[in-house]
């Protein structure tokens, strides 16, 4: 009797699972792509303050790191948002926010050694950026994303 209900929720998850993998992915794509183009942004408009804040991280080069680093976000936070480029603009945005728990929240990152308590790491600024583009990285934008979109019109 178990094993068929079991298999019968396996059946429906089946089903269901595949459509809401797509909405899944959209709903993290928007919100943390817009999230990504605003941090770039930000970086841009406070310039000066941005680089002086890397400075005081002993950042080498803070003023070419802060353009590189705000035009990972801005750019690649756009690129996210469409699903374009999905298959590469992760590579660049990971390794950033990999950079600003280093430099920035580096007791965050040292939380992970601190198993079970990995509450900073995952509460710190960086933590979800990463997530978001782990996600698209291991699993593509999903079928809503202009790189799908894309692929339908390509010549086999």
């Amino acid at each position: 009797m178990t094993t068929i209900r079991i298999s019968k929720i396996r059946k429906l998850h089946d089903k269901v699972a595949p459509s809401l993998q797509d909405l899944f992915l959209l709903i993290f794509r928007i919100h943390w792509g817009f999230a990504f183009i605003q941090t770039g942004y930000g970086k841009f408009m406070h310039f000066e303050r941005t680089r002086g804040f890397f400075e005081s991280l002993n950042i080498p080069f803070p003023s070419m790191n802060v353009f590189m680093a705000a035009s990972t976000e801005l750019f690649g936070g756009a690129l996210l948002l469409l699903g374009l480029g999905s298959y590469v603009v992760p590579v660049p945005v990971m390794f950033t926010m990999l950079i600003a728990y280093v430099t920035a929240h580096p007791d965050d990152l040292k939380s992970l050694l601190d198993y079970p308590n990995i509450d900073p790491f995952i509460q710190a600024e960086p933590f979800m950026f990463l997530l978001t583009s782990v996600l698209v990285f291991l699993f593509g934008p999903g079928k809503i994303s202009a790189d799908y979109l894309l692929s339908k019109k390509a010549p086999r």
